[in-house]
């Protein structure tokens, strides 16, 4: 009779979680409302940490043509972020954090090769919306901008064989170490899995030379986990 009991009680436990998942006041959740329903019962405040890797393939676009960097330099991208929900009737979130991003280029100007390094440590500034599909697969576009400091990075001529930092104020043709944009992208979270990529789109004039403008772009694939 225990045996049976017991049985009978294992057969009945995904029925009740099911009930409990999708009949939360005693009546269904239709499948089209569940994401809807999950979105709308995250409260206020409520935070999620995570960590990131991936890689940056930066550019840099210049009126000098010694600076511009017509090809992609491929580069690391690693960080941590954080991010809160700002009001309980959507699930929008404040996300930023710290990254250490390699940026750059690279270009050939007068037959001769040049690479551009621009490494930067950088915090985002974003809003996120997360659409949650279900419980555990959501969709989450964002946007907002990014600070960012060069804090290493060097210039090579390979035709003179020389390379010097990218931020040396005693050379004529290098960059600022501050710079800043938009990021826009999409990222992808299943359970504590997250997946994004996104652009940033550089808006200061990194460039030394007032009269002529370089910016900086990257796009950014990121693979992380959040908490």
């Amino acid at each position: 009779m225990k045996k049976a009991t017991l049985s009978i009680i294992l057969l009945l436990l995904p029925l009740l979680y099911a009930h409990a998942q999708y009949y939360p006041d005693g009546r269904p959740i239709p499948p089209r409302h569940r994401s809807e329903y999950y979105s709308q019962n995250r409260q206020i405040g409520s935070n999620y940490y995570g960590f990131r890797l991936g890689m940056a393939l930066g550019t840099v676009n210049s009126d000098s043509p010694y600076l511009d960097g017509n090809k992609v330099r491929t580069g690391l991208n690693v960080g941590f972020v954080i991010g809160t929900q700002l009001t309980a009737r959507a699930p929008l979130y404040f996300e930023s954090g710290l990254y250490y991003i390699e940026k750059g280029g690279k270009s050939t100007y007068n037959g001769n090769k040049f690479s551009y390094a621009l490494d930067y440590l950088e915090a985002p500034l974003l809003i996120k919306y997360k659409y949650n599909v279900d419980q555990d697969f959501s969709i989450q576009p964002f946007m907002g901008g990014y600070l960012s400091c060069g804090v290493a990075g060097k210039i090579k001529d390979f035709a003179n064989r020389e390379a010097y930092s990218s931020y040396d104020s005693d050379v004529d043709q290098h960059f600022r170490r501050f710079d800043g944009g938009l990021r826009l992208g999409c990222g992808v979270g299943f359970d504590m899995l997250y997946l994004e990529a996104s652009y940033d789109i550089g808006l200061a004039n990194v460039g030394n030379d007032d009269f002529d403008d370089t910016r900086t772009g990257s796009f950014n694939l990121t693979f992380g986990v959040n908490f």
